[in-house]
């Protein structure tokens, strides 16, 4: 463990969080009725707020993260004279993109087993699904962004509070729980403006991001931060490119 803050590290992942929130907005758009205000002052503020959330959630992630034994070995090795090679195979990247690639699966046998039957309303979203090319720049934001605001951050804060009060792997995976439970919620927003918001829709975001947030999650502690951003984006890919446009 290096001594003092990693700036440079923050400045890489919060740099790499803010490709990915320009590359999401066509996406968001897409979902969006006719905006309210002009669109390059809605595309503004929505960077300028995505940028503050992403700095203050990376700083405090990686602050925690520190604590507890969490991180990005790969950057960390590459920007601190690390054996970055040994990083990267440590990794394991082939069954972090295979794990991402069957929770979607998982995700979509849930959705059309379980929810459409029980949201018929979920059948008429069709046209205000994004198009491919739209899907796929939004699955950079979810591989990178998402993770830096959910396991960096989420993970690596609850892990810290925890292991004030729990021992070993109990720390971990409680953190990985509640921040993946917190991951489907924050979804809720984003379905709010296409969905009333019913037991049903709320159980759907919750479970559905939830098992990919375990997953996520696992991978995050396990192999590494950068891992469970492979998994994030491949499992996205499957979602937003495969089944969506």
């Amino acid at each position: 463990m290096r001594p003092g803050y990693p700036w440079r590290e923050f400045g890489v992942l919060v740099g790499a969080g803010l490709v990915g929130v320009l590359l999401v907005l066509p996406y968001q758009l897409a979902l969006l009725p006719a905006p309210p205000i002009p669109l390059p002052v809605l595309v503004l503020a929505a960077f300028v707020q995505s940028a503050i959330l992403l700095a203050v959630a990376t700083g405090l992630g990686l602050a925690a993260a520190r604590r507890v034994g969490l991180g990005a070995p790969f950057v960390e090795a590459s920007l601190y004279g690390g054996d970055s090679r040994a990083a990267l195979r440590a990794l394991q990247l082939p069954l972090a993109a295979a794990l991402g690639v069957a929770a979607s699966a998982l995700v979509i046998v849930l959705e059309l087993v379980i929810f459409r039957p029980l949201i018929p309303e979920l059948a008429a979203l069709g046209a205000a699904t994004p198009a491919r090319w739209q899907g796929l720049l939004a699955s950079v934001y979810g591989g990178i962004s998402e993770e830096l605001l959910t396991r960096l951050f989420l993970v690596s804060v609850f892990a810290w509070l925890l292991s004030r009060v729990l021992r070993g792997a109990l720390v971990f995976s409680s953190a990985i729980v509640l921040a993946a439970v917190l991951f489907g919620l924050g979804h809720l927003p984003a379905t709010a403006a296409l969905l009333p918001l019913t037991p049903a829709v709320v159980a759907r975001a919750v479970v559905l991001n939830g098992i990919a947030g375990v997953v996520f999650g696992w991978l995050y502690w396990r192999r590494g931060l950068e891992a469970a951003m492979v998994a994030h984006f491949c499992a996205d890919l499957v979602l937003h490119v495969l089944f969506g446009g």
